[in-house]
């Protein structure tokens, strides 16, 4: 009797929720190729082509060139019901989307124009779609106060009626906390997408999932999402979140919820809304004790280190680029130096940046919580040259 041999799973850091230069407030960097060679410098090994019922956009992936840097991309696409609720959508292939747009085609006026359609059908004719062509579909960044589910519903099969969800993306403004101890998603797996509108790399990538597979194929890692075959969410502290808490959306000034409610959700200051923030949003769904998640890694772009250490506006400025740069030359893709390279090795690079790394990688942080609109910040070390 021979050996039996066990497929061993390897781990791959998957960011599946993108845009390209078709959808609004888009960089028209946003293409194929930029897109693989900013993967690559992130460390993502998968990576959703975002915007598949695009029919330019669909012809570009087709059309890229052969050496795909190693990236394995997801057909993936957003689209908005008629509630204005978004909605991530994963395929197998492109030429699903293709049969997915000819039967959303009557319902939309701009699917072949938007890189992110908007489709007069409620959720669950979306979803009942999807599910017949053997494609996922779960809410995208589903506690944010605008255009999601949690924002127009209170509970999933309110949204989507009789069809299930395969997976709930938790957004930037949210980690797994925040969804742990709603009942209902108990049995949902969570992922961690950028939304990414720039292959730049604080926007790629910033948030990210690493799933268990048995091989590198696109059929493989839809099995993992279905499954919750998940190692690890990484993603920003939920503070960071531009509607992590309740705030004017005018004036950014924050509230408590009660605070809010006397005050008839207007802002005294100026007058204007006060948005309900995502924190306590999912406060008001959870109602037992968290079920068990896989760990949350909180992270922030390498970018974003850089740039506070060395004291710039941006981390697009030549010395932030320049010693960005070098930590990739030295060290590898941006994700490693995150989550694994020892800290001795980056301190060769840049002393400043490995005490940064250090810091992140404890939770030795200050956080000032975004809201109304406005992202909040983290200080991980005090700005100096590195």
């Amino acid at each position: 009797m021979g050996v039996v041999q066990i497929p061993v799973a390897m781990i791959v850091s998957a960011d599946l929720h993108i845009h390209s230069r078709f959808a609004m407030a888009s960089s028209r960097a946003m293409t194929p190729e930029s897109l693989l060679a900013a993967a690559a410098r992130k460390g993502l090994d998968v990576l959703g082509s975002g915007d598949a019922l695009h029919p330019a956009w669909r012809a570009d992936w087709r059309d890229r060139a052969a050496d795909d840097a190693g990236i394995l991309v997801v057909p993936s696409a957003e689209v908005e019901d008629r509630h204005r609720v978004h909605h991530l959508i994963l395929m197998e292939d492109l030429d699903l989307f293709t049969a997915l747009a000819d039967r959303l085609d009557g319902q939309s006026r701009n699917i072949g124009s938007s890189g992110r359609p908007h489709v007069s059908l409620p959720a669950e004719e979306i979803a009942a779609a999807v599910h017949d062509l053997g494609g996922l579909i779960g809410p995208a960044h589903a506690f944010t106060p605008w255009t999601s589910v949690y924002a127009s519903f209170d509970s999933i099969p309110d949204c989507y009626g009789a069809e299930a969800i395969d997976f709930l993306e938790l957004g930037l403004s949210a980690d797994t906390s925040y969804g742990a101890a709603i009942p209902e998603l108990f049995r949902v797996p969570f992922l961690s997408n950028s939304d990414a509108h720039s292959p730049s790399p604080h926007r790629l990538g910033r948030e990210f999932t690493r799933f268990e597979i048995k091989k590198r194929t696109v059929r493989h890692l839809l099995d993992a999402v279905q499954r919750g075959a998940i190692a690890m969410n990484a993603g920003f502290f939920p503070e960071e979140g531009k509607y992590n808490r309740t705030a004017c959306i005018g004036c950014y000034r924050q509230y408590t919820r009660d605070e809010a409610e006397a005050l008839r959700w207007r802002c005294p200051a100026d007058g204007r809304r006060i948005k309900k923030g995502v924190r306590d949003r999912a406060q008001e769904l959870s109602g037992s004790a968290p079920g068990v998640r896989p760990p949350y890694l909180h992270t922030v772009p390498l970018g974003e280190i850089v740039r506070q250490v060395v004291g710039s506006a941006s981390p697009e400025t030549r010395a932030c680029r320049a010693l960005y740069g070098e930590l990739l030359a030295v060290l590898g893709n941006e994700i490693a130096i995150l989550v694994s390279c020892p800290i001795p090795e980056i301190r060769e690079v840049s002393p400043a940046v490995a005490d940064a790394v250090a810091a992140l990688r404890s939770g030795r942080v200050v956080l000032h919580p975004g809201g109304g609109g406005r992202y909040g910040s983290i200080s991980l070390c005090r700005p100096g040259r590195a």
